[in-house]
């Protein structure tokens, strides 16, 4: 049965006539047309659904929209301010950490959500957070450069 409900993403509001137990990556993707997020495994497992709510790295496949009613919400798209990439996208550019990309906005959230709670991780906490993302095309190289790049920025 739908239920008015209200999202803020990337810092708008917007009223849904959603039901509560659909998932938050349906309802980006879907209702919202942020496809961004992508969906991987549907299961948790991948992360490639990642977004940031209230700044923490969540899993949005597994996440349903009535427990984030009222919460601050940030998709890949949202990422951005003022025209600049976040430091987490610019390390990503530079260290040229793409292959097919469908993993990469899930990467640059969980990274991005830890840098915000732990501006200054460790590796062991950069290594376990990230081994949370997976990878199809196997393209860690230039994932871990990239990862080490946008820690390094936090560092300094």
């Amino acid at each position: 049965m739908p239920t008015i409900t209200e999202l803020r993403v990337n810092g708008n509001t917007h009223s849904l006539n959603a039901d509560a137990d659909r998932t938050l990556l349906e309802v980006l993707r879907e209702d919202l047309d942020l496809t961004g997020a992508k969906y991987g495994c549907g299961a948790g497992d991948c992360s490639a659904c990642t977004v940031l709510v209230n700044g923490v790295a969540t899993r949005s496949c597994l996440t349903s929209v009535g427990d984030v009613a009222g919460k601050e919400i940030t998709t890949i798209e949202g990422l951005a301010k003022n025209g600049a990439l976040h430091p987490v996208q610019e390390a990503f550019l530079k260290e040229d950490a793409f292959q097919c990309g469908y993993c990469i906005p899930g990467m640059i959230m969980g990274l991005a959500g830890l840098l915000a709670k732990r501006p200054v991780p460790s590796d062991q906490e950069i290594l376990s957070r990230m081994e949370r993302h997976l990878c199809r095309c196997c393209g860690y190289p230039s994932l871990v450069k990239a990862i080490r790049r946008a820690a390094a920025q936090a560092r300094s």
